[in-house]
């Protein structure tokens, strides 16, 4: 097959990481891949197997914004009669986040499926607090997907769409994101000399009020003092800064953007989940994967699906850093064995490409 994913960028992020590993897979069953990114901006190293092509010049922030938009779609289509003309038809094309999304929903591609990263009314609610134009922007950015082919990245979202009344697709399945796990469990053997050999506990994910560093940081000032927190995060200064409102600005670990985060997953004691929501939890998955205890929210959604059976003992409410801190301590005392988890069976990059491949009719 011809396959065309298309996102917003290719900085780090969980939908971006997803698609690469989504793309690799399907360029190993032998299918034509292109990844086209709306901005330039690449911060992911991208395998030679991939051809990645960016549809505008800079960071494409504004693209799918009233006084944008039938310029934008115009630009995309073409690019599509371009491409289409180079290898033939088109078969799957997969679209990621909001301005992908509404720049494909409005234009007359064909064989389009629309990703679903995340809880749609979560979404909402944190926008709403930044005031009305974006709350407007957002809440009409998913109304664009009404009619549309979707799929959902948990059964979490999936249900909260089904059962809600803003959004009425032409079709909705669940697809877990894909994990090369082989590959994974490869690169977390890598060396790597700034990894701290003192004992250390890790968060992965950007500095952003939806993971709520504030209740893992109240979390973590109630643990013993020989702990380190690394966070595999953007914005150091202003994790530091917070850090310091906590009172464990000295046992903070920021190394930036890492390529290869594995390594530093499987040495450390535990990974700390705190987010108010998630689409599916990704970092969860890497951990398990390395043989790393977690420790999650029960948020919507993801993680009361990845963690099941006697996993399920180490997610705590949201917003709780009391509970957070004692189950920390919990999984600290008795390092449960999580390399078994049911969930790892099903996320494996191959079956999930297979699934992906299954929405063409």
């Amino acid at each position: 097959m011809n396959i065309v994913i298309v996102i917003d960028s290719l900085v780090g992020g969980g939908a971006e990481k997803v698609m690469l590993t989504l793309a690799e897979q399907l360029v190993e069953l032998e299918h034509h891949v292109t990844l086209l990114s709306l901005a330039s901006s690449i911060e992911y190293g991208i395998p030679e197997c991939i051809n990645v092509d960016s549809l505008f010049p800079d960071r494409a922030s504004k693209v799918d914004r009233f006084w944008n938009i039938n310029k934008s779609v115009a630009k995309l289509e073409a690019w599509f009669n371009n491409i289409q003309s180079d290898i033939g038809t088109i078969d799957l094309v997969l679209s990621n986040l909001d301005r992908s999304n509404n720049l494909l929903a409005k234009s007359t591609v064909k064989n389009v499926h629309f990703v679903v990263h995340n809880s749609v009314n979560s979404e909402l609610a944190r926008q709403k607090k930044l005031g009305p134009f974006s709350y407007r922007y957002l809440k009409k950015s998913k109304q664009n997907l009404n009619g549309k082919s979707l799929v959902c990245v948990s059964k979490g979202v999936e249900q909260e769409i089904t059962q809600g009344n803003l959004i009425t697709p032409s079709a909705i399945t669940t697809i877990y994101n894909p994990f090369n796990l082989a590959e994974i469990k490869r690169q977390s053997d890598d060396v790597n000399i700034a990894i701290p050999q003192s004992p250390y506990l890790i968060h992965v994910g950007r500095l952003a009020k939806q993971k709520r560093h504030d209740i893992l940081f109240a979390a973590f000032a109630k643990l013993d003092k020989k702990y380190k927190l690394v966070l595999l995060c953007n914005k150091p200064s202003k994790a530091f800064k917070l850090a310091k409102e906590y009172g464990i600005a000295e046992q903070l670990i920021v190394p930036g953007f890492e390529q290869n985060p594995y390594n530093w997953i499987k040495r450390a004691e535990a990974l700390v989940l705190s987010s108010d929501f998630e689409g599916f939890g990704n970092v969860l998955l890497e951990a398990l994967a390395v043989g790393t205890p977690v420790v999650s929210t029960n948020c919507t959604f993801g993680p009361s699906e990845i963690l099941t059976g006697e996993l399920a003992n180490y997610l705590v409410p949201i917003g709780n850093s009391e509970e957070l801190a004692a189950k920390i301590k919990h999984v600290l005392a008795n390092k449960p064995s999580v390399e078994s988890a049911d969930i790892l069976q099903k996320v494996d990059a191959k079956l999930v490409a297979q699934q992906y491949l299954a929405l063409r009719r």
